[in-house]
C-alpha cells in the first residue's frame, strides 16, 4: 500500500482523506470518459436511450471541460427557422475544400452531424432550462435578431447559420440533466487506461481503470460500451504556470490528451498526430482581454493611436462603408463562413489585408485600439455585454474584472496587442509570431485525434469518441451534436453486447505504475519533468522536422521515461495527477513524432515542414495517415482525406448518416420542443 501523503505544495496539510489502499469497482452499460461538452451530451442520450450511464472528469463536471465556462456563438444551426441553408450546403464547406471548416483537414462526418443536429441541440438545452434566445427582449429590433423567434444572430446575418447565445447557463443545464437522468458522475476522477478484454491490446473494451485526485482512490470501471471525450493534448511544447498562470489558457487546464494515451496504449489508431500549428503565444494577453476585431469581438470598430479608423474589406476588396455591410456576404456569395483558412467561397468580411504594409508606410500609426464607443449601442453590447459575458474563460477575468476595474465599453478603447499572435484563424497583421519552436496541437478545436468512422466508433470495439477528441476536431456546437450521436450509438451497441469481462492482471500492472510516485519520498517534481518534455518537443519536434531530429526525440523521450518519469514523486493525490499527466504528455509526443516520420513531405495544411522533403502538398500526400501501437511495433496505414465517402461509405453524406446514425431521415429526437418554448412563431 502506498504511504499517505500529508502535505500540499505550499507544505500545508492535505485537506482531504488519502485512500491510496482504496479500490472501487462498478459496472455500467455505457462509460464516458470525460465530463466536458461532448461527453455530458454522450451521457445524457446514451441514459435516454436506456442505458446505465457513468461520466467521470478529473475536474468537476458542472463546469469542466474547454466550454465549461460558456460560449458565446453556436456554428452550423442550419436547421434553426431564419436560415435557408441545407445541411448539403453547409457540409460542402469540406467536401469542397479538404481543408476544413475552421482551419485544414476537416472532418466530412463531424461536420455533416453538425448541420443535421446543431440547432436540434440547441433546442434540447433549452429544453433543460438553458436560453438559446432573447427571451427579455434586450435586443429586441436589432439587425442580428429575429423578432418572431428572438433568435440572436452572429457574423454572418444574411446567412443566419450563427447564432449568439447565452453559453454561460449551458454546463450547469447538462449537468442537472444528468442528474435528472440518474446517470451516475464521478467528480475528479482522473482515467488512468482503458480496460481490453484479456488485458490484450487490440482487442475489445471493456472499462476503464482511474483515480481519483483528491483522495488518491483507485477505480475499476466495467463497461459494455465507453466513450472517449477527452478533448486534444495541449500544453506540449510550452508550459510555465509561474510566468502566467493558466489566466492566458483558453482551455480546460486538465486537457493533456488522455484519450489520445490511452488509445494509443490500447492498440486505438490516431490520426493527424503529425498537424501542429503556431502557439498563441507563451506570454500573451487573457484570451479575448485585448481588443480587436476577431471571433468573440467580430466586427469591432478598430482604430490607430491617432483615432483614424481601419478600414473593412469583404472577400474581393472591396471597400465596406458601413457597420452592416461587415456581417453580410460579397455579392454572389450565399453565405460565409467566420475564421480559419477557408476556400474563395466562403470567405467572409475582413481588416483590410494590406494593413502591415499601410503602417509600414505611415498610414496608420500603432498601437490599434477596438472602438466599441465609435459603434451602434446595440452592436457594442453584443459585443463587450453578451458575447464576453458568455465566452470561456471570459466571464471572470475579462467581463467581471473589467468592469469591476472601471471599464466603461460606452466611453472607453481597449489596446490590441502589438506583439500577440492570435489563437484563431489567419493570425492579424499586427501580431508578431511567437518563437519557432513553441507550437500546439493546432488550433483549439482542429487537430489530431483518434480514428473513427460514421457510428464514432474508434477501431477498437465497444470504444467510441465525441467532440474534440476525434481527429479533425470539432467546435462547441460540432462537440455536443457528436456528443449526442456517439452516446446514442454507444447505447445502442450496449444493448447487445455481451457483459464486459475485465482481467485482473491488467488493472494490477496498472495499479503499480499509477501509484509509483506516491511510493517515493523523493524524485522529480511534476513541473520540472513537463517544462522537459516541452524542451524535447521544441527542440526536436518544432515547425522545422527531419528524419534525424524526430528520431533523437524519441530517444529523448524513452530516456526520460525510463529515468526522470520512472523516478518522479508526488507527494498528494494533485500531484500525482499532474505526474500522471506528464506521462500522458510524453505519449502524446512519442505519436506525434511517429506521425511525423511517416508523413515524408511539407504540408502547409498540416503546418508540417520536413527539412528532408521540403516539397509542400504533393498531390500524392493529399491523404491521411493513421499510426497505432502494435507491441514494441508502430504500424501506419494511408487513407483517403475523404475516407468517409469513400468504400465502405460510398455515398452522399445525406445517405451515410441516415443509414448509421439510427434515426433515418434525421427527424428531431427533443419532443415537443418549439411546443415548451412557444417561441417559434
Amino acid at each position: 500500500m502506498p504511504p499517505v501523503s500529508t502535505t500540499s505544495s505550499t507544505g500545508s496539510a492535505w485537506p482531504y482523506p488519502v485512500r491510496y489502499d482504496r479500490e472501487t469497482e462498478a459496472e455500467f452499460d455505457v462509460l464516458v470518459v470525460g465530463g466536458g461538452v461532448a461527453g455530458c451530451h454522450a451521457a445524457i442520450n446514451a441514459a435516454r436511450d436506456g442505458a446505465r450511464v457513468a461520466v467521470l472528469d478529473k475536474g468537476a463536471v458542472i463546469r469542466s471541460g474547454s466550454g465549461g465556462a460558456g460560449v458565446d456563438h453556436w456554428h452550423g444551426a442550419v436547421g434553426n427557422p431564419c436560415c435557408d441553408i441545407t445541411p448539403e450546403e453547409f457540409a460542402r464547406v469540406v467536401d469542397t475544400y479538404p481543408y476544413g471548416i475552421t482551419n485544414e483537414y476537416g472532418n466530412g462526418i463531424t461536420c455533416y452531424i453538425m448541420a443535421r443536429e446543431s440547432y436540434e441541440t440547441l433546442l434540447d438545452l433549452e429544453s433543460m432550462g438553458a436560453r438559446i434566445r432573447d427571451t427579455g427582449d434586450e435586443f429586441a429590433g436589432s439587425e442580428f435578431r429575429d423578432e418572431g423567434t428572438k433568435l440572436l444572430f452572429a457574423y454572418d446575418y444574411t446567412g443566419r447559420h450563427t447564432l449568439r447565445v447565452f453559453g454561460w447557463e449551458f454546463k450547469p443545464a447538462l449537468h442537472r440533466e444528468l442528474k435528472r437522468l440518474g446517470v451516475t458522475i464521478f467528480d475528479r476522477v482522473m482515467a488512468t487506461s482503458l480496460l481490453s478484454e484479456g488485458g490484450e491490446r487490440g482487442a475489445r473494451v471493456v472499462g476503464a481503470t482511474a483515480v481519483n485526485v483528491r483522495t488518491g482512490e483507485f477505480y475499476v470501471f466495467r463497461a459494455k460500451a465507453t466513450v472517449l471525450a477527452t478533448a486534444q493534448p495541449l500544453r506540449l511544447w510550452v508550459f510555465s504556470t509561474e510566468l502566467q498562470g493558466f489566466a492566458a489558457i483558453h482551455d480546460d487546464p486538465n486537457c493533456a490528451g488522455d484519450g489520445c494515451a490511452m488509445a494509443w496504449d490500447a492498440g486505438g489508431e490516431l490520426a493527424l498526430m503529425e498537424k501542429s500549428g503556431p502557439h498563441p503565444g507563451g506570454f500573451r494577453y487573457t484570451a479575448y482581454g485585448s481588443g480587436n476585431s476577431h471571433n468573440t469581438w467580430y466586427a469591432c470598430n478598430v482604430v490607430d493611436a491617432t483615432g483614424k479608423e481601419i478600414p473593412w474589406v469583404d472577400r474581393d476588396g472591396r471597400l465596406l462603408t458601413s457597420h452592416a455591410e461587415r456581417h453580410r456576404p460579397a455579392p454572389g456569395q450565399k453565405y460565409f463562413l467566420y475564421g480559419g483558412r477557408l476556400a474563395y467561397e466562403f470567405r467572409g468580411p475582413s481588416l483590410a489585408p494590406d494593413l502591415p504594409e499601410r503602417i509600414a508606410r505611415g498610414e496608420f500609426t500603432l498601437p490599434l485600439y477596438a472602438d466599441l464607443p465609435g459603434m451602434a449601442e446595440d452592436e457594442r453590447r453584443a459585443i463587450f455585454g453578451l458575447m464576453l459575458a458568455q465566452e470561456g474563460k471570459c466571464r471572470i477575468p475579462v467581463y467581471d474584472v473589467y468592469s469591476q476595474a472601471g471599464f466603461d465599453p460606452d466611453k472607453d478603447l481597449l489596446q490590441a496587442p502589438v506583439m500577440a499572435p492570435d489563437a484563431y484563424g489567419p493570425r492579424p497583421w499586427w501580431a508578431g509570431q511567437s518563437a519557432r519552436q513553441w507550437r500546439e496541437s493546432a488550433f483549439l478545436v482542429d487537430g489530431g485525434g483518434v480514428h473513427f468512422d460514421w457510428d464514432l466508433r474508434t477501431s477498437l470495439e465497444g470504444l467510441y469518441a465525441a467532440g474534440v477528441q476525434l481527429a479533425g476536431g470539432a467546435d462547441h456546437s460540432a462537440s455536443a451534436c457528436t456528443g449526442r450521436y456517439a452516446g446514442r450509438k454507444a447505447a445502442e451497441y450496449a444493448r447487445t453486447a455481451r457483459a464486459p469481462s475485465v482481467a485482473r492482471a491488467q488493472i494490477d500492472k496498472e495499479k503499480t505504475r499509477v501509484y509509483a510516485p506516491v511510493n517515493r519520498s523523493e524524485g522529480m517534481g511534476w513541473k520540472e519533468l513537463q517544462a522537459g518534455l516541452c524542451r524535447v518537443m521544441q527542440d526536436y519536434c518544432g515547425e522545422y522536422r527531419s528524419e534525424n531530429t524526430l528520431r533523437l526525440g524519441l530517444e529523448w523521450l524513452d530516456g526520460i521515461r525510463r529515468g526522470e518519469l520512472a523516478g518522479a514523486c508526488a507527494r498528494n493525490p494533485h500531484e500525482l495527477m499532474r505526474t500522471l499527466e506528464c506521462g500522458v504528455r510524453l505519449t502524446v509526443g512519442e505519436t506525434m513524432m511517429h506521425a511525423s516520420l511517416a508523413r515524408r513531405a511539407s504540408s502547409e495544411a498540416l503546418g508540417f515542414k520536413r527539412i528532408d522533403y521540403p516539397e509542400m502538398d504533393p498531390p500524392e500526400w493529399d491523404k491521411l495517415l493513421t499510426v497505432r501501437r502494435d507491441g514494441p511495433a508502430v504500424r501506419t496505414r494511408d487513407l483517403p482525406w475523404d475516407y468517409w465517402r469513400q468504400a465502405p461509405y460510398a455515398g452522399s453524406s445525406a445517405e451515410n448518416y441516415a443509414a448509421h446514425s439510427g434515426r433515418g431521415d434525421g427527424a428531431g429526437r427533443v419532443a415537443g420542443s418549439a411546443a415548451r418554448t412557444g417561441a417559434e412563431g
